[in-house]
């Protein structure tokens, strides 16, 4: 059987990956030079940044695709556990680290607010555990359910479970159950950003990600990218070829079913099924062809994720202790996102910084280092005297904490403009639909489609965006690959079992 996969994203990988060891003929179409998508680096003064995400959880999902394919996650990537979660900064004075030991947070937190934010936040990490706990079957292991299938999953038992994760509370509303400080709310609320969403607008349901982070966050040796490069050689080894610089014009669809791709330069690849991990808004908007856009709803404008403003640079940094994950907060949370909401960049962003060749046990003394600075931005189209703006208020916000930074070459931003060049059909979004309200994580399509032989892989997919999700979403788009071949071998089995005598075949 052969499979041709559009897209070397994390979800496509892993699609390819499963499917070449389960023994199919597999290729993958990449327009980049390298794997990875979103899990990308960026050349700055002669040394390559990490330019996509950067924190790695639920370790869990590798070591199962791993395993699954007959490998060893440790044998192949160097991983080591973050005994500081992220470091978080309103001020020069005003710091507060969560970390891997929970009793280190729950003193870290009591020393910075009081033994009331304390207990609040052992009753927070309480109720994200139950939600993720609600969820992570279902939802996070399973194929796209509907609430019907959601609640008919939970059953009678499982129905209070369900009304406890509070579906349809926002996440900064539930917080204030917790928390009296607006830091802390401001804090936890930004776990809303993970998913490209605002904590203004994002189900409660997203307190789950503070779970995920207290099971562990790893650094990758080599970065995320590394990682990326790793399945990608893994699936290469079980047969996968690679086409990369290479573009897809349109699925080819006939007779109501995928036959193969088209390419830019005129060339068909035949294909018994096609995985796309393109942005479903690419498929849905036509990019991939007249007819196979009838396999997804377009996402509307008001619908997309947050996209960002990046500043990949090298330099000498002081006056502020930076960890590995480092967030500087802005003064005003609801104004940051009121902003962002009216389609305009904040006057002052909340600023993440990730400081690469950092960890718990090692920093740079006296070289520079490089370092990843980001900040959330609409999906819209943003000028350059916009984005330069951007840059400015974002060091600001940087110097407002003491963090002075010292540059030893010149700096490569990114905007929404550029993510839309990058990810066509996106917008410049880089989560897909943005998680408001509680049927958004509903709305997004699920591996199978509408096309025969058509299915769909990404952070744009069930189960959602992020790493290991997107990694899920490719786990899911094989399985239900391999599932739908061996019912449809099996229904062309009873067929000819029952063949008449006389010609006519009755299934």
């Amino acid at each position: 059987m052969k499979v041709v996969i559009i897209g070397a994203g994390i979800g496509g990988l892993v699609a390819a990956l499963r499917l070449a060891h389960a023994g199919l003929d597999v290729t993958v179409i990449e327009q980049a030079v390298h794997p990875g998508g979103k899990m990308r680096r960026v050349p700055v003064g002669g040394t390559a940044v990490d330019a996509g995400p950067t924190v790695f959880t639920m370790r869990w999902v590798f070591e199962e695709i791993f395993a699954e394919c007959g490998a060893d996650l440790a044998a192949y990537v160097r991983l080591e556990p973050a005994g500081i979660l992220a470091r978080h900064a309103w001020g020069p004075d005003e710091q507060l680290d969560l970390h891997a030991d929970s009793e280190a947070s729950e003193a870290a937190i009591a020393t910075f607010a009081g033994a009331r934010e304390r207990d609040g936040y052992r009753r927070f990490r309480t109720r994200a555990a139950e939600v993720y706990a609600t969820l992570e079957r279902p939802f996070i292991r399973g194929e796209r359910p509907s609430p019907i299938d959601l609640t008919r999953q939970a059953g009678l038992s499982g129905l209070g479970d369900l009304w406890r994760i509070q579906p349809f509370t926002t996440l900064w509303s539930a917080l204030g159950d917790y928390f009296a400080d607006p830091r802390l709310r401001q804090l936890f609320g930004r776990y809303a950003t993970y998913c490209g969403s605002s904590p203004f607008a994002a189900p409660a349901t997203l307190m789950l990600v503070a779970h995920v982070e207290s099971q562990g966050v790893w650094h990758v040796g080599g970065g995320l990218s590394r990682l990326a490069a790793v399945v990608a050689d893994l699936a290469a080894d079980r047969g996968t070829r690679f086409r990369y610089e290479t573009s897809v014009r349109s699925i080819a669809v006939q007779g109501g079913r995928v036959v193969g791709v088209d390419l830019d330069d005129g060339e068909r690849l035949a294909a018994d099924a096609v995985v796309c991990n393109a942005d479903v808004a690419a498929l849905a908007d036509g990019l991939l062809g007249r007819e196979a856009a009838r396999a997804a709803d377009a996402v509307p404008a008001g619908d997309r994720s947050l996209s960002a403003v990046t500043l990949c640079l090298q330099a000498r940094t002081s006056g502020f202790p930076l960890a590995r994950h480092t967030v500087f907060f802005s003064g005003d949370y609801a104004a940051e996102f009121a902003r962002i909401r009216a389609g305009h960049l904040p006057d002052d962003p909340t600023v993440y910084v990730c400081a690469q060749d950092r960890s718990d046990r090692a920093a740079p003394s006296d070289r520079p280092e490089r370092l990843l600075c980001l900040v959330n931005a609409p999906a819209r189209p943003i000028g350059p005297s916009e984005i330069e703006t951007c840059v400015t208020t974002m060091r600001r916000r940087l110097g407002a904490s003491g963090l002075t930074l010292a540059e030893t070459a010149e700096p490569v931003t990114t905007g929404p403009a550029d993510f839309a060049w990058l990810f066509p059909g996106t917008a410049g979004a880089l989560y897909g639909r943005a998680s408001h309200g509680w049927m958004a994580s509903f709305k997004r399509p699920g591996a199978r489609t509408r096309i025969p032989g058509l299915y769909l892989a990404g952070g744009s997919i069930h189960p959602g965006p992020g790493v290991p999700m997107a990694a899920q979403s490719g786990r899911i788009a094989a399985d239900s690959l391999l599932r739908d071949r061996t019912g449809a071998r099996a229904s062309i089995r009873g067929w000819i079992a029952t063949a008449t005598s006389g010609g006519t075949s009755t299934p």
